[in-house]
């Protein structure tokens, strides 16, 4: 990779993970570093303040904007049910490792016992989708309402024209700016990071460091273990006997250049010529893969989870099944229905934080952010390369169960 690209690809993640590195240093050796806190509230309200509108244009825009409202069918329905499922064997496969290994040891006197309990089932349903008055749809504190808000909208958008009414393009443009608007803001962030986390070291103490690297350590390996023990599975399910082996012949490629560039969507070149030399049929490839650079997110997942269990371990409160199952819900659904739009992977993390932490929002969302943005690249590997594996899986049930075996026999008489 040319130091140029490598610069561009990482040059935001280094700084701001130089910006959280100094400020951890400050805060562990200067007391006084709790008068910095205004330093990363000022990036936190920016945040707050821009991503509701965010939200609301990004997923109306997109909804309003498709050009068609066919898809296909079978090779559809199997693919979204594949990302979901494998998505929630992420999740579990990362709670399981989080309830076995604690990544918080240190104490947080300061905020035990300060996070909201979580809803009835009935409130619970209601909050999530719904808010009383309209005003109140536009606030950080109704994130899932005014999803479902956008995307009803969205949809009466669709009905009325699509993407031919001049509200599609309305949407489009302000959309477009805003994000914008956004990156304006996260060049801010290093300074805004570096702030906050003198702060959360000056006044929760310097076991705070110890805990970030070993959650990241943690996630790091995992994502390798998930992508050698489960990915051959897969691959096996999907392409029957010798699916695994060709699986691992050609997946090295995808890897690397996800991995490399910290973009599902940057590989899906790679994914498209890699489908092409495995077998898969075009019809699928090219459905499957596009689909899977926004919506098949094992990766972001797997990060939903430890970063709940992380927020948890921080506010001392315990990650117990109950909120587990609803954490791998949440995970799922920010992973699949969220990946796709603008935006998407921070509003996943907004949500987790709304549900989880509704009075702690001013601390445990840039904690979710900082964690996001650390584990972005083998999130983004496990996330792209998967795109590959899942598309034996959808192959096996829109071309047979032998289709491997077929293609590989027809590569074999035409070497011949």
């Amino acid at each position: 990779m040319k130091k140029g690209s490598f610069l561009k690809n990482y040059g935001f993640l280094i700084s701001m993970l130089v910006g959280i590195v100094a400020g951890c240093i400050v805060g562990a050796v200067w007391p006084g570093a709790t008068a910095l806190e205004p330093l990363g509230t000022v990036f936190i309200n920016l945040m707050f303040c821009v991503v509701v509108p965010m939200v609301f244009c990004s997923i109306a825009s997109a909804i309003a904007n498709m050009k068609s409202a066919k898809r296909a069918g079978k090779v559809m329905g199997v693919t979204l049910v594949t990302f979901c499922v494998t998505a929630a064997i992420a999740a579990l496969v990362m709670y399981a490792v989080v309830r076995c290994i604690p990544i918080v040891s240190g104490q947080y006197e300061a905020v035990e016992g300060e996070v909201g309990q979580t809803l009835g089932v009935a409130d619970m349903i209601i909050n999530f989708f719904t808010k009383p008055d309209f005003t109140e749809l536009f606030s950080r504190r109704a994130i899932l309402p005014l999803i479902v808000a956008a995307i009803l909208f969205g949809f009466g958008v669709q009905m009325a024209g699509g993407a031919k009414t001049k509200t599609a393009q309305l949407l489009a443009d302000v959309t477009e700016c805003i994000m914008k608007t956004v990156k304006i803001i996260t060049y801010y962030a290093p300074i805004g990071f570096f702030g906050f986390f003198a702060y959360l070291v000056a006044t929760y103490g310097p076991e705070m460091i110890g805990d970030y690297s070993r959650t990241l350590i943690i996630y790091y390996v995992m994502c390798f273990v998930y992508m050698f023990v489960f990915f051959p599975i897969y691959a096996r399910f999907g392409g029957g006997k010798g699916g695994a082996k060709v699986m691992f012949k050609h997946l090295f490629a995808p890897a690397a250049v996800s991995f490399g560039t910290c973009s599902s969507v940057a590989t899906i070149p790679t994914n498209m010529e890699t489908a092409e030399k495995t077998g898969i049929s075009k019809d699928v490839s090219e459905i499957v893969l596009p689909m899977g650079a926004t919506m098949h997110m094992d990766g972001s997942a797997m990060s939903a989870i430890i970063k709940v269990a992380f927020l948890f371990g921080i506010f001392g409160q315990d990650f117990n099944t109950g909120r587990a199952l609803l954490a791998i819900v949440v995970a799922v659904f920010s992973s699949v229905a969220m990946s796709g739009i603008p935006g998407g992977g921070g509003t996943g993390e907004l949500v987790l934080c709304t549900i989880f932490f509704p009075d702690q929002l001013a601390i445990a969302y840039p904690i979710a952010i900082a964690l996001g943005n650390l584990i972005d690249p083998p999130a983004t590997m496990v996330n792209a390369a998967g795109d590959y594996v899942v598309s034996f899986i959808v192959s096996k049930y829109v071309d047979g169960k032998d289709w491997l075996q077929k293609k590989l026999q027809k590569t074999e008489e035409l070497t011949k």
